[in-house]
């Protein structure tokens, strides 16, 4: 099957092709499966019994059943919103994280893309988001939901940076801004960069997190306060598109962090030749596994304030990153 891809991949309009066609169906199934782990997962810990109709006693078709409820759903537009705007948000913020897909290695051989700057590319693509999330607060005519767009806006710039800062110990470490180019050299130094690198890697997942404005940072949301904050006036179809959006990042910024510091697709004690055929399912295990961290998370710690979330972007995680890549350049030249 992996010989079949790669070889498919090799003509060029084929290969365009199929890999659109492989993303176009890749987020809706990443969506289902991570949605599906954060409900149960949620039921355990909140020690409830969770879905269970839809799909038999596990509720494995209760994501299937909310996307066809979505399509369903009346395409609710504000008299007083941006139509335009309001219309391109959802679009903008979920193409943000197809195109992060592009640079991530699966296996040897098979990427979308190997770009020489992929981890460049990858960062640059993961702002994008920002812009779709101010638009839809700016453009939905509520008050509730601009004050969402605005936190969100000023969440997101302060956690791009601790994010960006994060990967340069693992880029200086490789050598290289490929993101094949970093697994390849975590294989030939015969362990994961998070061995050197665990303070960048700590750095990296709370930035993620703040990121994807998931509990404890999902300030531009929140209920209590907000409603839904820059969600508010969206319904349907282009709520489902943020809903998308959200496990699509999270699986995206966790296949990142599992290439830069968690050797991607390799495992100690795994020859390089079985990597064909075990790689992308290695992959898949270290990013779930980093997922189940990030759902954990949202039910053990209480929402931080507004004044807490930028002193610890701006106060602890920019200057230990600083201090993380001094460190490694140091250590890189004298070794």
């Amino acid at each position: 099957m992996i010989e079949l891809l790669t070889d498919l991949f090799s003509n060029f309009w084929i290969s365009l092709a199929g890999k659109l066609a492989l993303v176009a169906l890749m987020i809706p199934l990443i969506g289902m499966a991570l949605g599906f782990a954060e409900i149960k997962l949620s039921a355990k810990m909140q020690a409830r019994v969770g879905p269970y109709f839809a799909g038999g006693r596990w509720g494995w078709a209760q994501l299937i059943a909310d996307g066809i409820k979505f399509f369903q759903k009346e395409d609710i537009i504000p008299a007083a919103a941006d139509r335009p705007v309001f219309k391109m948000a959802p679009m903008l913020v979920l193409v943000s994280t197809v195109a992060l897909l592009v640079v991530i290695p699966f296996g040897p051989g098979l990427i979308f893309q190997d770009l020489s700057v992929g981890i460049f590319y990858a960062l640059a693509i993961s702002s994008l988001s920002t812009i779709g999330i101010l638009m839809a607060g700016w453009s939905s005519g509520n008050k509730y939901s601009l004050i969402g767009g605005l936190r969100a806006a000023g969440q997101l710039i302060a956690y791009e940076l601790p994010l960006v800062l994060a990967v340069v110990g693992s880029v200086i470490m490789a050598g290289t801004m490929s993101m094949s180019g970093i697994v390849e050299a975590q294989i030939e130094a015969g362990f994961p960069y998070v061995i050197f690198q665990f303070v960048g890697f700590g750095i990296f997942i709370v930035a993620a997190l703040a990121e994807l404005t998931r509990i404890p940072f999902d300030m531009p949301i929140a209920e209590s306060e907000l409603v839904m904050g820059y969600l508010t006036e969206y319904s349907g179809f282009r709520f489902l598109f943020f809903f998308l959006a959200e496990f699509a990042n999270m699986f995206t910024l966790s296949a990142i962090a599992v290439t830069l510091f968690l050797g991607g697709y390799w495992l100690p004690g795994i020859p390089e030749s079985a990597l064909e055929l075990a790689g992308p399912a290695i992959l898949l295990g270290k990013v779930f596994l980093l997922a189940f961290v990030m759902i954990w998370f949202r039910w053990t710690f209480p929402r931080f304030r507004e004044d807490q979330l930028q002193t610890l972007a701006w106060k602890w995680l920019i200057p230990l990153a600083l201090v993380n890549i001094a460190v490694t350049g140091i250590l890189k030249v004298v070794l």
